[in-house]
Parts: C-alpha cells; structure tokens; sequence
C-alpha cells in the first residue's frame, strides 16, 4: 500500500493542482465569449488528462518492467543504488544488462527530480502571489521559493547522505506525503468547481462531483488506513 499511495502522490501531486490552474490563466482567452472560455476549459482539460494518463502508464510500465526483471532478486536489491548496479549485472538483469541501462536509470531518475523541483517552486511562488498576496519583487519570490524546496533536501543529504537504504526510504515517504496532502486540495476544489454561482454554466456535471468525491473519499480513508497501521 505504501508504495501505491507513493505513486499516486508523485503522479498527480497535490501542489501542481494549483499549477495547472495558474497555466490555464496565461491562455489567451476573451472572457467576454463564452466560446472561448469553453475552448479553453476543452484544451486544459485534454491538457491535464493527457500529462496525468503517460505519467501514470510511464509508472506502471516502470513497476511491471522492474517486477519481470528483477524477480526473484529482492533481496539484492533495497536501494537505488542497488538497482543501478544490477542493470549492469549480468546475473541480475540477463541479457539486457549494460552500462548504458544504469546511465538511463539514472538520467532518468536525475531528469524526474528536477521535473518535481521546478514544479514544486513555481507553485511555492504561485501560492505565495495568489493566496498570500505577497507583492515582492519577482527576484526575491524566486529566491525564497527555491530556498524552501532546497533546505530540506541539504538538511537530509547532511544527516543521511552515506545510509542510502534511509534515502530510499525518505524518497518514498516523501511520496506518500504528497498522496496524504491530495485529499485536501481536491475536496476545496470539487466544491468549488461545483457551485454554480462561481463556475456558472461551467459548474461540473453531477455524476463529475459525486466520481471526484467518491475517489478522494476513497483516498482518504486509504491514506487513514496507511497512517494508522504505520503508527500502530
């Protein structure tokens, strides 16, 4: 369950909620019309569905690659450092085992953290404008946004940076964290998406709010069960 709720919560990832909302605001779109802003609600909506459906194939693909691949290996593999080793291992990986797969895995791995990164710091500085309404000169939001999401990284590679095993284990909380703080953003958003004295002849059809409430219903009680057996 861990690490189904970790891939959740690094598919979708709460934060970029408010991302994508932001991105909508920079199309170029006459509020006067009601076509266009349909439009634009039509390309956003296909916009997010699509990024969401190929990170999630990607995630399975990865997990049902690394199950057919590394079976029957778990023991010699708990970090990925491990792992990065035994896709140039002969005995571990077979036939496909390389070099070259390792420097992949770990492009890859390199290439999907600053992804998350850039992400989590546009949105810090969303929030910080929109929510807060801190007017600050664009320089110092940057600052202080890439500061936040930076410090806790320093802080865990000072303390924990030669026990890899605990890295590990600090990715996929990390992840979990993210799957924990989901329900909380959607359930505002749900709401107000539904009212239609906000949305107007945009409020989401009924079927759409009872499916959004009903899997974040559902995420929410996983995410309780989680916690509850992690503590007890």
């Amino acid at each position: 369950m861990t690490l189904a709720l970790g891939i959740i919560g690094a598919t979708v990832m709460p934060h970029n909620l408010y991302l994508h909302s932001s991105i909508s605001q920079t199309r170029q779109v006459d509020y006067k019309q009601k076509s266009s802003i349909a439009q634009a609600v039509k390309f956003m909506t296909w916009d997010s569905n699509l990024q969401l459906s190929l990170a999630f194939i990607v995630n399975s693909l990865l997990l049902i690659l690394g199950a057919s691949l590394f079976y029957g290996h778990a023991s010699e593999i708990s970090a990925f450092s491990q792992m990065y080793n035994a896709l140039a291992n002969n005995h571990i990986a077979g036939a496909v085992a390389s070099s070259f797969l390792s420097t992949l895995f770990a492009i890859a791995l390199l290439a999907s953290g600053q992804n998350s990164t850039i992400t989590g710091t546009l949105t810090g500085q969303i929030v910080m404008e929109g929510f807060l309404h801190l007017k600050m000169p664009q320089w110092l939001i940057r600052l202080v946004t890439r500061l936040l999401a930076l410090l806790p990284v320093l802080i865990a590679a000072i303390l924990y940076g030669s026990q890899e095993k605990i890295l590990d284990q600090l990715i996929v909380y990390s992840q979990v964290f993210l799957s924990v703080a989901l329900p909380f953003s959607i359930f505002p958003l749900v709401y107000f998406t539904s009212q239609k004295k906000i949305m107007g002849e945009f409020v989401n059809a009924k079927w759409n709010t009872y499916l959004a409430y009903g899997v974040a219903t559902v995420l929410t009680i996983l995410n309780l069960q989680l916690i509850i057996n992690t503590i007890f």
